[in-house]
């Protein structure tokens, strides 16, 4: 029987047409599973966690608000305070304007230079301005 199997594949294009429809189809499937295999519970993933500070973001945004208060503040505000690092808005210490945490437009802008804010209202009330580009 495998040699009838055999000679049908090597001397007949069907039979090799047949084989090479049977490899792809094998290709595919071993493709599916090992796929699957990589998103098993099993597979421990890279997490990457920011260090809480221990406060929260109302408590940042009061934070924000005491430090922008007073103009000569507004500079050194990232530097000295580490717990800005929470938020939903960010702004450059350097600048004006505003951006939402998603918006591509504040990408520039240095980490150590951001200023963030937990709420719109928040930015605002600091002196800035919301960005053209994120609309």
């Amino acid at each position: 029987m495998p040699s009838k199997i055999k000679q049908f594949i090597t001397e007949s294009k069907t039979g090799r047409k047949i084989l090479v429809i049977f490899e792809i189809i094998l290709f595919g499937i071993c493709s599916f599973f090992l796929g699957r295999l990589s998103k098993s519970n099993l597979n421990p993933r890279i997490q990457v966690k920011y260090p809480d500070w221990g406060q929260t973001r109302q408590e940042v945004g009061a934070i924000n608000a005491q430090n922008s208060s007073n103009p000569q503040n507004r500079a050194n505000i990232v530097s000295s305070d580490k717990n800005l690092l929470k938020g939903d808005f960010f702004a450059s210490n350097k600048g004006k304007k505003y951006y939402s945490v998603g918006c591509g437009a504040g990408k520039g802008i240095k980490i150590e230079n951001r200023r963030y804010f937990a709420t719109k209202e928040e930015a605002e009330k600091s002196g800035y301005e919301f960005s053209d580009a994120c609309r």
